[in-house]
């Protein structure tokens, strides 16, 4: 078994290093969140064995945290997954193992709150407008995203689970487009950022556990770096290479 310290030492992915980016002024960042068919094969690579495995299950809130026995990246809601659903369950240091197993980082917040709320294509299609800053990241509503009473009808995958509150997550990319072309950078899963402090990490973007509240800019949260749960989840960046650079 292999620890996330000897991560460093194993080869990056390229395949995982170039699909489904997009440019956002000085950065580029994945289109959907991470989902459980590419962190599979960051599995297979290097033998990772997160802490939601180790520990028998992650986290889900009902009357205060409660340990899901079974629930991992793998089997979100207790039972297999689908390879489109988004990677859950996975702690911060994991997802920044991941993330530079792929040749990556995980963002830092200026840049999530950049690409989730201010339009940076040149010429993107209606209703964006280039150099503006939306409320949401689907734009002026949260109509479209995967989020809890506020977002309109949303199916996500059929998983079984009785849940306390929420629905679950959608499959990465099948909701509605937002600003940059980015999917569910509001709602579905929170996203794991590089930024808080040691004992607390940040995620920002909601979750469907909560409604359009959390998708807002000024609400920021955390947890604490080893914690896994049902509805947190990752996506990664990289910097831009400069005009030019290869040739």
């Amino acid at each position: 078994m292999r620890t996330l310290a000897t991560l460093a030492l194993l080869a990056i992915a390229p395949a995982a290093a170039a699909s489904g980016m997009q440019t956002v002024g000085r950065f580029e960042i994945d289109r959907t969140e991470v989902t459980i068919g590419q962190f599979r094969r960051f599995v297979e690579a290097t033998g990772t064995v997160t802490c939601a495995e180790r520990e028998g299950g992650g986290h889900v809130y009902e009357a205060g945290w409660v340990r899901k026995p079974g629930w991992t990246w793998r089997s979100p809601f207790g039972r297999p997954g689908g390879d489109r659903e988004p990677a859950v369950h996975v702690t911060f240091d994991e997802a920044q193992a991941y993330c530079r197993w792929a040749g990556k980082r995980l963002p830092d917040d200026a840049e999530w709150v950049e690409a989730a709320y201010t339009e940076r294509r040149a010429s993107p299609p209606a209703p964006f407008a280039a150099g503006r800053t939306y409320p949401y990241p689907t734009g002026e509503r949260p109509t479209g995203a995967n989020c809890l009473g506020d977002c309109g009808e949303i199916r996500p995958v059929a998983h079984g689970a009785t849940l306390a509150r929420g629905r679950g997550h959608a499959e990465a990319g099948t909701t509605r487009e937002g600003v940059n072309g980015l999917f569910d950078m509001g709602g579905n899963a929170w996203e794991w950022v590089d930024a808080g402090t040691p004992g607390e990490r940040r995620t920002r973007g909601g979750s469907w556990w909560y409604g359009a509240a959390q998708m807002r800019a000024d609400h920021v949260a955390g947890k604490a770096p080893d914690f896994a749960a049902a509805y947190i989840g990752f996506r990664c960046a990289r910097d831009r290479a400069p005009a030019g650079a290869g040739r």
